[in-house]
């Protein structure tokens, strides 16, 4: 039986390809700003992090309280559930220029903002 070979020919191509793959330009987790907000007494702190447009961003949440608590916005397209003395990282597309107001949905007068520059 005969094995295919890809020859000089297809590494070559197939080399240049990767190549071509690396050069793309992407929005990587490691390109990521990371802002950090803790909830304590049912608030936000700082209640306004700040994070710059066009970049993903990585949200972490820190629960200091004991009960749960659930981090959501809908500007944001994001609703997760944050243990008592959880902690959570929600990633987030790129964003425009805006504020964006999150909240904890089990006390939504818990309120803090993402302002993009």
């Amino acid at each position: 039986m005969k094995q295919a070979s890809i020859g000089k020919r297809g590494l070559v191509i197939a080399a240049l390809a990767f190549g071509l793959l690396l050069m793309v330009p992407s929005a990587r987790a490691e390109d990521a700003v990371t802002v950090t907000t803790s909830m304590k007494g049912h608030r936000f702190q700082p209640a306004e992090l700040h994070a710059p447009a066009g970049k993903p961003i990585m949200i972490v949440v820190k629960n200091l309280d004991p009960a749960p608590a659930e981090f959501e916005s809908n500007m944001l397209r994001v609703e997760k559930v944050v243990t008592g003395g959880g902690t959570i990282t929600l990633r987030i597309r790129p964003l425009e220029p805006g504020r964006y107001r999150f909240f904890d949905d089990f006390h939504p007068e818990t309120e803090g903002y993402l302002v993009v520059r």
